[in-house]
């Protein structure tokens, strides 16, 4: 199913790559290498390797009873958990909206632009029994439907847009809706901010969206992950390419980049010139693989309602342990996962642990840095004036909630 006519791209990236493994904490040196141009004509790359429906499995040790291995971030996790289906929860991400509650809990976050210069965040959540705060929850964007179907997620959101709404109506989506005439019954209000900034749900609430509205928890029998991670005890060793010790993806109104630590291998993120935390903890939120994933997109209408391509394959990066790559990424099935490959065709393998997906508008391709330890790093933000910032909000805040 294409969400509308694609612009036609031919994907290449010139040079290959050697195939990434996984290592007993080796790192290889790293050198310079340009960002491939994700709308310009090239030869075509090989073509991806099928991907065998098969759960991931570690590479050593045998998993403990009563655990699997996560479909979200490859740890051993309780079979109670990471065989229940996960729920992805659109996330406010303006402002006045920070810090938000139970991010950390996310497997994966994915990060997108809509519309007046602002981002919106999804995390998708298998471990969230605990949470009795999470959000705050925003509106639907067609495009996230897709990106939560990718894992077979039931998504939760609090409204959403005109473009949006047929494709909830569809079979193929299960979703809990704060404007549903259920939605007191799984989303509350706080007193603390003002809306829409104050609308958040818990692990009790989204229990009874989907015990409403009679929702599986159960994978599908034909889901297929689309990640494919290192044993637990093992790490990813990419080759010698992009050092990458701060990462900009280069949006325009909260300026965010991602800090690595060495020390622990994770990427610590930033927006707004601040450390980005999550209010239950009061900690930094980090992560170990962070994808951008560059897609090809236009405007809805006049409002700046976006389309973002969901089913074109494109180009983009994967960073971990201090290195980026080039990669590809593609669908396999409209409302299936999407993988990812190296330059030669082959799918990548992830480390373990938590992943952030920043999909990038491919015309903005050159707002994105990477920079490694003799690269100048100016991290400090220059938001959007009082004013900008004002006017941004309120765009946000009438989208359709109603």
């Amino acid at each position: 199913m294409k969400k509308y006519a694609k612009l036609i791209i031919t994907l290449g990236l010139a040079g290959g790559i050697m195939l990434a493994g996984c290592q007993k904490n080796e790192t290889a040196e790293a050198e310079p290498t340009a960002t491939p141009e994700p709308t310009q004509e090239a030869e075509a790359t090989p073509e991806p390797t099928a991907m065998a429906a098969e759960e991931p499995e570690p590479t050593e040790d045998p998993i403990p009873d009563g655990y699997v291995v996560s479909y979200l971030t490859g740890e051993y996790v309780p079979e109670s958990i990471g065989r229940r289906r996960p729920v992805a929860v659109m996330l406010n991400n303006l402002k006045p909206a920070c810090p938000q509650a139970g991010i950390a809990n996310a497997g994966v976050v994915y990060e997108a632009p809509v519309e007046g210069g602002i981002t919106r965040l999804m995390g998708v959540f298998e471990d969230y029994d605990n949470l009795e705060k999470i959000g705050s929850v925003r509106s639907c964007r067609d495009y996230y439907i897709f990106y939560a179907s990718g894992f077979d997620a039931i998504y939760t959101h609090y409204g959403q847009s005109a473009y949006a709404l047929p494709f909830l109506e569809l079979p193929e989506v299960n979703n809990i809706s704060g404007l549903a005439g259920y939605g007191d019954q799984v989303f509350y209000r706080t007193t603390d901010r003002k809306s829409p900034h104050n609308a958040y749900t818990s692990f009790e609430g989204i229990q009874k969206g989907i015990e409403i509205n009679g929702y599986s928890q159960e994978y599908d029998e034909d889901f297929q992950p689309g990640y494919a991670f290192c044993g637990v005890d093992d790490e990813v060793e990419l080759p010698a390419e992009t050092e990458a010790n701060v990462v900009k993806p280069g949006y325009f109104l909260n300026e965010p980049w991602f800090e690595y630590n060495p020390e622990d291998k994770l990427y610590y993120r930033f927006q707004y010139g601040d450390k980005q935390i999550d209010e239950l903890t009061g900690e930094q939120i980090a992560y170990k693989n962070i994808i951008l994933q560059y897609s090809s997109w236009r405007k809805y209408d006049e409002n700046g309602y976006l389309n973002i391509d969901v089913d074109e394959p494109n180009v983009g990066k994967y960073i971990v342990n201090g290195k980026a790559i080039d990669i590809t990424w593609k669908k396999h099935t409209p409302w299936g996962a999407t993988f990812y490959y190296d330059t030669n065709g082959n799918q990548i393998t992830m480390d373990t642990g938590k992943t952030w997906v920043c999909i990038i508008q491919d015309t903005y391709a050159d707002r994105v840095e990477i920079l490694g330890s003799d690269d100048n790093s100016d991290t400090s933000a220059d938001t959007q004036g009082s004013e900008e910032q004002a006017a941004a909000e309120e765009a946000a805040a009438s989208d359709t909630e109603y």
